[in-house]
């Protein structure tokens, strides 16, 4: 196949790994569209993100519009002529001129398998609900959210300590090989794109930091899906007493708390913090306090005593 001329728009690091594969298969990238530079870390000062520091680092010609919805920045996307825009977690929203400005349009890398977990956050509802699979679709995009034809899938299985962290990294390198595998069949047709089941549809809405916080009358199981999915952000927390601890490793040690109210640490040990739930134990093996790194809780318990007391 001919090299193609691409235009790619992604932001974050999960765009990259497919940024990379079109740039060693030797695509004709004419332009990388990425958000503009935000404040980050404690000197709030502006900081390129990750698609733009290997767009950058790769020579090629960057473009950070803080929207497409205005005609100058249309007509400028259009004259890279293009014949097909790769859109991995790019984060602006794509007008029809921007759909309709490539030869062969858009398309779309998506954490999950759709119709499945359509919307801004499919990795982490997909942990919450319990899913045993996850996946990437290579998708022709429509104005609609997420309800574009579907060109390929790839599926693999979630594995029982999953956390949005390595999930997130797993997907990144699979849809980084599912786009060159899909590319040949959409550059010359023979590749016709399947229609959704809208019946079959859910909706992953952004993640919030309300979410994060736990609510020790929920299930154990329940509670353990959330702090494996909320690895590395926003990070589930509770309270002892006035301290905010974040819980970063989890997981269910059977048994049940007896007579013991949601919140009550029932055990301690080298081996985890046991706690009430409403419905069975949750052994917290991984937390980090105030000011600290992230710690297994042995190691926070050599400075605290916890039996009896209650979180929340």
């Amino acid at each position: 196949m001919a090299p193609l001329k691409i235009i790619f728009a992604g932001t974050p690091a999960f765009a990259v790994p497919t940024l990379r594969a079109l740039i060693d298969a030797g695509q004709n990238i004419r332009a990388v569209y990425t958000q503009p530079d935000r404040p980050a870390g404690r000197g709030r000062r502006l900081t390129a993100g990750p698609v733009k520091e290997t767009a950058v680092t790769a020579g090629l010609p960057v473009f950070q519009p803080p929207t497409l919805r205005d005609s100058v920045a249309v007509e400028s996307l259009c004259r890279h002529g293009a014949d097909l825009m790769v859109v991995v977690a790019y984060g602006l929203l794509l007008p029809p001129p921007v759909l309709a400005a490539p030869r062969l349009g858009c398309v779309n890398v998506h954490a999950s398998l759709l119709p499945r977990w359509r919307g801004a956050a499919p990795i982490a509802r997909c942990l919450l609900a319990g899913d045993r699979e996850s996946g990437v679709t290579i998708m022709g995009m429509e104005a609609s959210l997420d309800t574009g034809p579907v060109y390929l899938q790839r599926a693999i299985p979630v594995e029982d300590k999953e956390t949005g962290h390595s999930l997130h990294d797993k997907l990144a390198a699979l849809g980084a090989s599912a786009l060159p595998e899909a590319l040949p069949g959409i550059a010359d047709g023979t590749l016709t794109p399947e229609r959704q089941d809208d019946a079959l549809a859910t909706y992953a809405g952004k993640i919030t930091k309300e979410e994060a916080w736990v609510d020790w009358t929920r299930p154990a199981i329940e509670l353990d899906r959330m702090i494996r999915a909320f690895d590395p952000w926003p990070v589930a927390w509770t309270r002892l007493g006035e301290t905010t601890l974040r819980l970063w490793g989890s997981e269910l040690p059977g048994g049940n708390a007896g007579s013991e109210p949601p919140g009550r640490i029932v055990r301690t040990g080298k081996d985890g913090i046991d706690v009430a739930t409403g419905k069975g134990l949750l052994r917290i093996t991984r937390l980090q306090p105030p000011g600290k790194r992230p710690m297994t809780a042995a190691a926070f318990l050599n400075a605290h005593r916890l039996a009896g007391e209650t979180l929340g």
